[in-house]
């Protein structure tokens, strides 16, 4: 098997993070103030929270709390701000854990403002900053696309946003541990992560982070092994991790991002994008491929295409059941930059890599392609 769905979990995990899942399942229960058999070993989220910030520029890592990902994260910051959806610009590149609670959650119900992209799935900050409105009080931006991989330019419009006294939400869920992250120096009121992608957790973990001082009411109420006395919080000042954490979860996070720090996600980035300019230069090639993206721009490792008289869904079957390369098709769950890009109600093909995938891989990726448009052409 050639595994080429990094974007939806990366696969595999390094060796240092498979043993630390098996090593806090052997361990008595410790940390997050419910359990403590040993004081001289670390809070593994205490420990995971100060790799975090390390690795996204955040210097309040307290401020840093886990989910079971990067859908919870986003719907429990905007459930918490409680800005009304008519109020909140989104770009056409976000997923639908942005959109779908804007258009759901009872509190925050209407319409959002929708800046677009162009083909390559770019937001032009001086387009989006024609769309601020006086009443305008939120801004999320996708920093890295999941169907183009397109890089945003989060300090330009982090400046945009406060020039313009918005908050500032960064969804990071498709760049943290494979692009560099720098939440503090975007200014970035809030943002959002999942563990289980390109900072090689497991499935079911994530966070986000949330400046100190912003106005934010938490979804779940309930233990959390610190205060057990209080029953009605009042002031704002709240609680935002109630009940029993992932504990393995955070291991795994923990593990995973301090393999990060180690090789250095500039590293990291720096690999995946030279085994990407090659996917797309080999790509560009077949007249009856069409390619979304450039190779030119600065992406992350993500990139989609359609192979003309063929449907995505089509396509991605061929790979997995000829080839035994994994793919995914479709929208992505990310519906509204299909407009942009003009692919349709069926979407499109999409590969994404890690820095776990080899050049070998890669080629016998492209010499498929091949030979599958030499068939369907």
């Amino acid at each position: 098997m050639i595994y080429l769905n990094n974007a939806a979990t990366t696969y595999p995990k390094p060796q240092c993070v498979q043993e630390a899942c098996n090593n806090f399942l052997q361990q008595p229960p410790t940390g997050q103030f419910r359990s403590a058999f040993d004081e001289s070993v670390p809070d593994i989220f205490t420990e995971c929270r100060k790799k975090l910030g390390r690795l996204l520029g955040i210097k309040e890592q307290k401020r840093i709390f886990f989910t079971s990902g990067a859908t919870e994260a986003l719907n429990k910051i905007l459930y918490g701000l409680g800005i009304p959806a008519s109020r909140t610009i989104v770009t056409a590149t976000e997923h639908n854990s942005v959109l779908r609670p804007l258009y759901n959650i009872p509190s925050i119900q209407g319409t959002p403002v929708i800046v677009p992209c162009d083909r390559n799935g770019k937001v032009h900050p001086e387009e989006l900053e024609r769309y601020i409105k006086t009443d305008s009080r939120a801004l999320v931006v996708n920093h890295c696309s999941n169907v183009t991989g397109c890089i945003q330019d989060m300090e330009q419009i982090g400046s945009i946003a406060k020039k313009h006294h918005l908050l500032f939400i960064a969804d990071i869920s498709q760049s943290a541990g494979c692009i560099p992250v720098d939440v503090d120096g975007w200014m970035a009121d809030a943002a959002a992560f999942t563990g289980h992608k390109s900072l090689y957790g497991i499935q079911g973990s994530g966070g986000y982070y949330i400046r100190d001082g912003i106005s934010f009411r938490p979804m779940l109420f309930g233990g959390n092994g610190k205060d057990s006395s209080t029953l009605l919080y009042n002031q704002n000042i709240y609680e935002y991790d109630a009940g029993t954490q992932n504990g393995v979860g955070a291991a795994a996070l923990d593990a995973g991002t301090g393999y990060l720090l180690e090789k250095g996600v500039a590293h990291v980035q720096k690999e995946e994008q030279e085994k990407m300019r090659y996917l797309y230069e080999e790509l560009s090639r077949m007249e009856t491929l069409i390619l979304y993206g450039s190779a030119e721009e600065n992406r992350g490792p993500v990139l989609s295409f359609n192979l003309k008289g063929l449907k995505a869904a089509d396509t991605a079957y061929i790979l997995q059941n000829s080839y035994g390369i994994v793919s995914r098709a479709g929208l992505h769950c990310a519906p509204l930059i299909h407009s942009c890009l003009e692919t349709g109600r069926h979407g499109s093909v999409r590969i994404s890599i890690s820095e776990q995938n080899t050049w070998k891989e890669l080629e016998q990726f492209v010499s498929a392609v091949w030979e599958i448009c030499r068939a369907a052409g």
